[in-house]
Order: C-alpha cells, then structure tokens, then sequence
C-alpha cells in the first residue's frame, strides 16, 4: 500500500495548482522531447552528412540509457527529493543541446558530439521519467491519479502530433543547430515552471544500512518489491514481455510500409499521425473505462484490444486486399487508431495503478525495474524481429509480434489484475 500523498484542494484537478504546474512543465517538455528525436538526425545529416548507418548508432545512444538508468538512477532518486530531480534533468538537457548550436557557431561541431548529446539528453530524460512517476502520487490522492495520468497522457498525444511536425517547421526556417537551440529553451521554461511547484514534498527515508548508494542492492530492493507484490508483478511482466514482441515492429514496420506495402513517405507519416489522434482519445476515455470496468480489468482488455489491433498490419499485405496501397494505408491507419487508443488506457491503467501500490520510499527504484526490464527486452526484440523478418519475411516476422503482444496481457486475466477494481483496497 502505499504511503499517504499530499492532496491539495478540491478532488477536481482544475483546481489543484501544483498539479497544473507539473502539467504545464510536461506539456513544455514533452514537445522539446518531440524536437529533440528529430533535431538530433536532421543536425547529423543536413548538418554533417551523416549515412545510415551513423544514424543508426544515434538512435541506438538515444535509447540505450533506459537500461544503465533503470539499474543505477533508481535509488539515487529514491534518496533525493523528485522535485529536484526533475529540474536537474531539464537544466541538464538544455545545457547538453545548446552546447550543438554553440559548437556550430564555433565550426567543430562533429559526429562524435551529437553522439555524445544523445546518450545524454537520453539518460537525462529516463530520469525525468522515472522521478516524474514516483513525484505524481505526492501530489495526488490515490483516487486523483487515472485522471492526472490521463491529462499528461493527453499532452504526451498532442506532443507525438503537433512535435514532429513543429519540429518539421523549426528546421526549414532555421538552420538544425539552431533550431535545436529553441529545443534548449523548452527545457529551460520546464524547468522555471517546476521551480514554483509549492507543495511539501516528504524528506526521502534513509537507506538500510550498508546498502547506500550501492546500485545492484538498488535494483534488486526494486525488482523484489515488484516482484513480490501481486499486483505490480502481472504488470511489470505484461510491460516487459509487450516490449520484446513489440520491438519486432521497430525493426520491421517502416520495412513493411514502405517496402512491402508501397506507402510513400508522406503517406506513412499521414499513418503514423492518426496514431497520436488514437492515443487523444484513448487519454479521453481511459477514466470513464477505468470506473466502469474496474481498474484491472480494464488494464487486461485494454491491452489485449491493442494487440488484435496490431494484426490489421501483417493483414494489410493479404494479396487482392482492394484499394492496393491505399487500401493496405487504411488498414493501417486502423490499427494506429485503435491500438494507440486502447494501448493509451492500457498505459494510464498500469501507470496509475503502479503509483498507487507502490511505498513512496521505492518509487524510483521500481521505476527504474520498469525502465532497464522493458529497455532490455526491447533491444532484444528489435535484434531478434530484424534476423527474424530476414528468414521468414517481414508479414509473417509481424504476425507472430501480433500474436505476441496479444497473448501477453490476456495472462493478467489469471493474475491479481483481474479482481482489483479499486486503486487502493479498503479493509472490510
């Protein structure tokens, strides 16, 4: 159970002036974050002539941190107050990018330093992540946290629309490096907007004696909390074996789109779009789902709907499908709409749920369990879909994703998930 948040006001978010706060700094931050994915391969290639190949490895630098942060942040956050977490990673983020326009300016920006920027806007921004979820259930009461999960889930939609597309604009007007500049400064107004959050944050507990600062004591305090509750362990094996299915589509779905299915590159980004639209009205209707079907169940069918979903993609290159490519287009606007709407009340469900049962006192390391467990599966999954999809071929290579990502959270059914209904049980 865990412990008492501190609530302010009335139950209606509205009125709740620290929560508005955090909203308005992720709603800065998570548009940066749109730029900063696209800024940082538009500054390798249109700035440094980068090929493929070292646009792979910028990619890979990005996301790696989620592991080494997942092991080793967890605790360290655990024994620092949130708050401050959350701005140190935002003044560090701006810090890391405008060190790219300065670098341009001066003539020896190269390779080597968005590399280095990467990997660490990357770990910066998993410990925001981490210390953002453990910082939310302070805020609010356990009954407050679907609909304070589904307003920054909402801005997390309205960010994977308008970003890329903003970021789209930031880069024809403006040279990369400049336009990762204005990205610096998005971080910077997070981070003032985070500075004037009033609320009491309780002192972080003292670690047990001889396991301070020790990061694998941190990670395995975490992993048996996890793994040792009923409720937060369906959840963190749903989130880590969805993510080994679901890197398949990483390695092999722009293949599929693009190659197998013929989209053009304006036709997919069209698709990928009507995801962010899927995940706005998953963010709308995950509150009222979660009431009416209980918070578990709605967890469970939530998350098997979005895997059906994923087998509109493979379906999409059936022979004689009518339309031709704009036929296999909409098949796969389907299943953006439909898997990002319910994958989005999946999301806020466990998200929320997690916060809920968690002890304050191992909010980050849980956070971290479920930032390195996912962020290794997922690495795995992407290796293991691309050998995959060379021997059997990218359709059938999806299928079994599909299959994957639909059988791994019908397995909550058998678990604690499928009679919680409540955040916080109440004794009878």
């Amino acid at each position: 159970m865990a412990q008492d948040t501190v609530a302010v006001g009335d139950a209606s978010l509205w009125r709740h002036a620290d929560f508005l706060k955090l909203w308005a700094a992720q709603s800065v931050s998570s548009f940066g974050a749109r730029i900063t994915r696209e800024g940082l391969p538009f500054a390798a290639v249109m700035s440094l002539g980068a090929g493929p190949g070292q646009v792979g490895v910028l990619a890979a630098l990005s996301m790696g941190p989620s592991l080494l942060v997942g092991v080793f942040g967890g605790g360290l956050i655990d024994r620092t107050r949130r708050r401050g977490v959350l701005i140190a990673a935002d003044l560090g983020r701006a810090l890391v990018l405008a060190s790219i326009p300065l670098a341009a300016w001066l003539g020896v920006l190269g390779l080597a330093h968005l590399y280095l920027a990467a990997a660490l806007v990357g770990g910066l921004s998993v410990a925001f992540d981490i210390a953002d979820h453990a910082f939310l259930p302070i805020l609010l009461r356990p009954d407050q946290l679907v609909d304070g999960n589904s307003r920054l889930a909402a801005t997390e939609s309205a960010a994977e629309v308008g970003g890329p597309a903003l970021a789209g604009v930031l880069f024809q007007t403006l040279t990369a490096p400049i336009a990762i500049a204005v990205n610096a400064a998005t971080y910077l107004a997070s981070a003032a907007v985070l500075a004037t959050i009033r609320a009491a944050e309780p002192a972080p507990p003292p670690a047990p004696p001889g396991a301070a600062g020790h990061p694998l004591s941190d990670f395995l305090a975490g992993l048996g909390a996890a793994m040792g509750d009923a409720v937060i362990r369906p959840i963190l094996l749903i989130t880590t074996l969805s993510s080994l299915f679901g890197s398949f589509y990483s390695a092999l779905y722009i293949i599929m789109a693009l190659k197998v299915l013929g989209l053009t590159p304006a036709m997919l980004g069209a698709t990928i779009a009507v995801g962010g639209v899927g995940a706005l009205i998953g963010a709308a209707a995950a509150g009222p789902a979660i009431r009416r079907l209980g918070v578990g169940p709605a967890l469970v069918a939530s998350g098997v709907v979005t895997g059906a979903a994923s087998f509109l993609i493979p379906l999409a290159a059936s022979p004689g499908l009518p339309g031709g490519r704009w036929g296999a287009m909409a098949m796969l606007m389907g299943a953006q709409l439909l898997g990002d709407s319910f994958g989005t009340i999946t999301e806020i469900a466990a998200r929320s749920l997690r916060q809920a049962v968690t002890p304050q006192a191992l909010m980050g390391r849980v956070g971290g369990v479920f930032a390195a467990a996912p962020g290794l599966t997922a690495v795995a999954g992407a290796l293991a879909g691309g050998w995959l999809g060379g021997v059997i071929g990218p359709q059938d290579t999806v299928f079994i994703a599909s299959a994957g990502v639909t059988v791994v959270p019908a397995l909550g059914w058998f678990s604690a998930l499928r009679g919680r209904r409540e955040m916080v049980e109440i004794d009878a």
